[in-house]
């Protein structure tokens, strides 16, 4: 079995420690993926569900701390 067919049949972590590791990043810890989680629900939340991924790369393009984001998107969904 290739690893790219390992990735397929991935679990959540398992992917994106593979994504991670193809980028030459570390992969997020636990709390990391669960703040980015709850900035994608604040955005599909107070707008079409597309608007959570779009989010989350513009807060990874901005370089603006993970809390920053958050209270961006809320003041943006008020």
């Amino acid at each position: 079995m290739t690893e790219q067919a390992e990735v397929a049949g991935a679990t959540a972590r398992e992917w994106i420690e593979a994504f991670a590791c193809e980028l030459g990043a570390p992969p997020p810890d636990p709390e990391s993926v669960d703040a980015v989680l709850e900035l994608a629900a604040i955005a599909a939340h107070a707008s079409e569900r597309i608007a959570a991924p779009v989010a989350c790369w513009l807060g990874g393009a901005s370089g603006k701390s993970i809390d920053e984001l958050r209270a961006i998107a809320a003041r943006v969904s008020a």
